[in-house]
């Protein structure tokens, strides 16, 4: 038997990236998967007999909860959450507007609270489940020109202890925090850069495995921490980040002797 048949899995930001490639690794290990996302026309071209589709801006708690209803009617509690939907904006604090801000942190942050909130009661009721907060590497090390973003994901990881503290012992929360990743969020950015190539080449060498990541493995890495094999994680963050800054650099030095 598969890992998570019966298991009812939510996944938002489904239609894309990380949240696609996690959807299609759940549907393969048996679960019947919810998918969110604000583009509903991403979402209708997924089809599987156990994927339900939910059109929904996950940053609106109204959305939520009509969302959430309708999901657990069809599948019945919520087994698993991963909260994926996510956006970037660039600039420091100084170019960055109120609106941008804002946007940024209710995408990125406001939606796991609100999509946690949701599904907790019905968790801790069936004495089970799972959170999984996907974060960032730039919850720990950053670049110029991301302070909303680096911010909505350090922000996660508190929220993420907030809930394995608060839910033990019959929910665990963890958050994934990948490096650069092939998604179609790092495609844009790369083209709307003077020279895509060198960026590309330069995201490539930041990472000590000389590549950038897929959203498969990310997906794959999420769904071994929902699972029982992972039974003893929570309330930590799990870098997935080809080695991203761990390397300070520096010229090597010639042994003294």
């Amino acid at each position: 038997m598969k890992e998570f048949t019966g298991k009812h899995v939510m996944i938002t930001g489904a239609a894309k990236g990380i949240g696609r490639a996690t959807v299609e690794l759940f549907l393969e290990a048996g679960a019947r998967v919810s998918g969110f996302d604000v583009d509903g026309a991403a979402l209708a071209v997924m089809q599987h007999k156990a994927l339900s589709k939910y059109q929904c801006d996950v940053g609106s708690s109204e959305a939520v909860r009509n969302a959430v209803a309708r999901a657990t009617d069809a599948f019945g509690t919520v087994d698993v959450l991963v909260n994926n939907a996510g956006i970037n904006r660039y600039g420091t604090v100084t170019e960055t507007s109120e609106e941008l801000w804002d946007q940024v942190m209710t995408t990125n942050l406001k939606s796991a609270f609100l999509m946690s909130k949701a599904v907790l009661p019905g968790m801790m009721a069936q004495n089970s489940g799972v959170i999984i907060n996907v974060a960032s590497v730039q919850a720990f090390v950053s670049q110029d020109q991301v302070a909303a973003y680096a911010t909505s994901k350090t922000a996660l990881l508190g929220l993420t202890r907030s809930i394995a503290i608060d839910y033990a012992p019959q929910v665990r929360c963890v958050a994934v925090c990948p490096g650069t990743i092939d998604t179609p969020m790092l495609q844009n950015a790369i083209q709307e850069s003077p020279d895509p190539a060198a960026v590309l080449q330069e995201c490539i060498d930041m990472h000590l495995l000389k590549k950038i990541g897929s959203a498969r493995e990310v997906g794959a890495f999420i769904v071994f921490l929902a699972g029982e094999n992972a039974s003893f994680a929570t309330g930590q963050a799990y870098r997935v980040d080809g080695g991203l800054g761990i390397a300070i650099g520096g010229s090597k030095q010639k042994d003294p002797k």
